[in-house]
């Protein structure tokens, strides 16, 4: 059984570093892409505070696809460049949305999510899937979170 628990007491910066080391681990001797997926969205989900949604979205040729997830039941597919999601995909960009209400185009799989964060996972600069974060709290995300959640996409790019 893996273990991980974050001390809440600790700078953002720490929190990442030790959530990077625990992700490392966690899919280090796993080959299974999906099984990689759904320990990582769990591990962000049981220690990131104030999430209403963690996964990820696989690309399948031109869209996403839904991959593993903890949360509400979600969209399924997302064409890139729709949404915040399509967006992330399309511009190979990390999306940080302090509110989801203010992004065109945002499209809205659970009511409750106020703000948004999506890291694009990308092999040899192409993207093959994106992390997901959702809050029901406004500008729950900010840079450190960004970056945080880059280095746990950078861990996975290739054990998925």
């Amino acid at each position: 059984m893996f273990d991980f628990t974050s001390d809440p007491a600790l700078p953002k910066a720490e929190f990442y570093r030790e959530l990077s080391l625990a992700a490392a681990a966690l899919i280090r001797d796993e080959p299974d892409g999906v099984a990689n997926m759904a320990n990582l969205a769990a591990l962000i989900a049981h220690s990131l505070p104030r999430l209403n949604w963690a996964g990820f979205y696989r690309r399948i040729g031109d869209e996403l696809v839904l991959g593993p997830f903890i949360g509400k039941p979600a969209c399924i597919r997302i064409p890139f460049g729709k949404g915040v999601c399509g967006t992330a995909a399309a511009r190979s960009q990390t999306q940080l949305v302090p509110d989801v209400h203010a992004f065109p185009g945002h499209i809205a799989c659970d009511a409750a999510s106020r703000s948004e964060l999506v890291v694009p996972v990308l092999r040899a600069g192409h993207v093959i899937a994106v992390l997901d974060l959702d809050s029901p709290d406004l500008a729950r995300f900010d840079h450190e979170d960004a970056m945080g959640l880059k280095a746990l996409a950078r861990i996975i790019a290739d054990r998925i």
